[in-house]
Parts: structure tokens; sequence; C-alpha cells
């Protein structure tokens, strides 16, 4: 660091900026993790860079959080995160955050390299440590030469699950079994879902709620719980790869490969067979919930499972996840972990409390 930029680093500490951010990715959690930047608890943050997939607005000093949207709307920046990261370097706050707000898998990629780099990295992105197992062994090569990773966002949209986890594997607890909900918007479907309305109706419905991605085949798919469930697997020490999940998709294979707009004009070809497992579990007394599981044996399933009413999943809310470990000292009953797990405004916070925790470190 230059004497220059040592003065402007004394100088942002003595008026209370400790490090400066740069985010990626605008849409609905980068919109709400802005919004949080405005506020009394992230005081001590300068954001110096944001961009989206096309353009970027940077400055060093820092940007006005209440003109992002209308600066970049008008920027001719092209995207750029050599440029971004600049910012970063010259902001002259001494602790420097990268911020991935996206769902890409080339920014996820990156992140092992920006920490060998010096930066710490805080993200809502799953694609790399849900993503082949080489990545995941990239990021824990890394941790072991100290770079710090805040990642509470990738599951449960900020549920402390990611840390119960990780404390009870340091502490010599085993994991026995994984099971629970852990997608809001699925969770959303199947607590609503009793056959008396279609299927296609209630997805509709949580579509235009925006507990869906745009394409919610993202959702049906199960990809995203399988990402999910090799992360949690993973921090317990299960070293399993992407082709060691079964996974079970609720989209029928004709319409796996079309359009975005051609599923979407198709969706009541998904009510006929969801229809017949409803009718057959509610014969049964029970219904039908989409689970991930997880037994000492590194066994992974995901899929759509009969459960009765006093199973936990049953008593599920809204776009409420759950995670329930049964591990060597909680044997006798699991360990739950419920709550909202979906939303914007939640998986932002999660961000933010990332963030906020790498000040003891940095």
């Amino acid at each position: 660091m230059s004497r220059v930029e040592s003065l402007e680093a004394a100088r942002q500490v003595e008026a209370g900026v400790h490090s400066a951010l740069v985010l990626l990715g605008t849409g609905v959690v980068g919109a709400a993790l802005l919004r949080l930047l405005a506020t009394p608890a992230a005081a001590q943050l300068r954001l110096v860079g944001v961009a989206n997939s096309r353009t970027q607005a940077l400055d060093p000093a820092g940007l006005e959080l209440s003109s992002i949207g209308a600066r970049l709307a008008a920027s001719r920046l092209v995207r750029d995160d050599a440029e971004l990261i600049g910012a970063l370097d010259t902001s002259g706050c001494a602790h420097k955050i990268i911020v991935d707000a996206t769902a890409s898998a080339d920014e996820a990629s990156r992140h092992a390299e920006w920490l060998l780099a010096g930066y710490h990295v805080v993200t809502a992105n799953k694609s790399l440590a849900g993503g082949e197992l080489a990545g995941w062994r990239s990021l824990q090569a890394v941790f072991r030469q100290g770079g710090r990773y805040g990642d509470s966002a990738t599951v449960g949209a900020g549920l402390p699950v990611l840390p119960t986890l990780r404390r009870l594997h340091a502490c010599g607890d085993g994991l026995l079994t994984l099971e629970g909900v852990f997608s809001g918007s699925l969770s959303y479907l199947f607590n609503q879902y009793d056959g008396s309305v279609p299927f296609s109706s209630l997805l509709r419905e949580a579509r235009r709620l925006g507990y869906t991605e745009p394409d919610p085949r993202t959702d049906l798919s199960g990809a995203d719980v399988a990402r999910k469930l090799l992360i949690l697997a993973r921090v317990a020490g299960f070293a399993l790869g992407t082709d060691e999940v079964e996974v079970e998709s609720l989209v029928p294979a004709p319409l796996r490969e079309v359009s975005t707009e051609v599923f979407l004009a198709s969706l009541d070809q998904l009510d006929d067979a969801l229809g017949r497992r409803c009718a057959e579990a509610s014969a049964r007394g029970h219904v039908l919930r989409y689970l991930a599981r997880l037994n000492q044996r590194g066994k992974a399933k995901v899929g759509l499972v009969e459960v009765p009413p006093t199973h936990p999943a049953a008593r599920l809310y809204g776009t409420d996840n759950q995670f329930a470990l049964t591990t060597t000292r909680y044997h006798t009953q699991p360990l739950v972990i419920q709550g909202p797990g979906a939303g914007p405004e939640v998986t932002a916070q999660a961000l933010l409390g990332d963030i906020l925790a790498l000040h003891p470190f940095v």
C-alpha cells in the first residue's frame, strides 16, 4: 500500500468506515442488500462498485446508494470485474469484500481466485460450493490458507443451519441423518396442495407472488435442492460428488428442454401425475412434501415423499424451510432448525450478517 493509500485508509478508519465492498448482481437479492446498506447497521461499510450482467457503476470514494439504479441505467461502462476490483484496491479501505449475489457459475468459479488474492468473499451463489466436488475442494484449500468466506445465504436464506452444522462437526458430533424441506417455493406449493385446486394453478400463483424463479423448472427440477444438500453434506464431512445425489424432477420429460414460454403455457401437463400422487397419499392419511435426505452412509436423495400428519414437515407454513439433524449427541430427538427459507429480505440480511461478521477477523 502506498503512503497516500495508507493515509486514506487511516482517514477512513477514523471516520468509522472499515471495509469497502463491491456488489455483483442487482436482482431481487442484490436490490434488497442495497436497501440494507443504506441503514445504520451498514454504517461501517462503503460500497465502491456495483454491477449487473451488462453494466456497472463504480467510485472508490463511495457510491450514493439512493441513485444506484439511475446510475446503472445511464452507465455506458461495460461490465468488467477487473475494474470493479480496482475500485476496491483504490478505495483506501484496508478490508476489501466481494459480494456475489448472482447465480452465475462463471462468477462462482472465481471465488477461490479472489480469496487467494486477499479479498474476502460473501455469497448467495451456490454454484461453487454446491457444484462439482473439485470446486468445493478448491475452496477448502484456500480456507487452510486463511481465506474468509461468508456463505450463510446459500442454504436456508440465512437460517443458522450452516453455522450450526459446522459447530457440531468441529465438536466431533457425527451426523447420522439430515432430512428436511430446503426449498421455499416447493414448501409453499406442497403446504397448499391438497388436490382441491390443480397444482398448475398454485404454481401460477406462486410465480406471481415471486416465490418461484421466473422459470419454475429451476425449482421443480430439484436441482437447487440438490445443490443445498450437497453443501450441507460436505460441511458435515461427506465428500459427495454431484452424481451421488438421487434427484426426482417434477418436470415432465417432454417439457424439460422447451423454452420458458412454452413451459409456462403447458403447466396443465403437471396436473394429472401430481393429482394421482396426491389422491393416493390422501387415501392413506398422508400429505406430499418435497424432501431432501442424507443418511450416515452418505446416501443422498431429493424428491417427493408421502409423510404422515405427525411428520415435522407436515406442519410447515408458507415458505418455511426445515432442517432436522440427527447426530450422535442429538440422537433421541433431532435438532430442528425451521423458519422462512425464501425471500430477498432475509437472504440479503444473511449477506449483510456475513459481511459484518468478517470484521472481528480482518
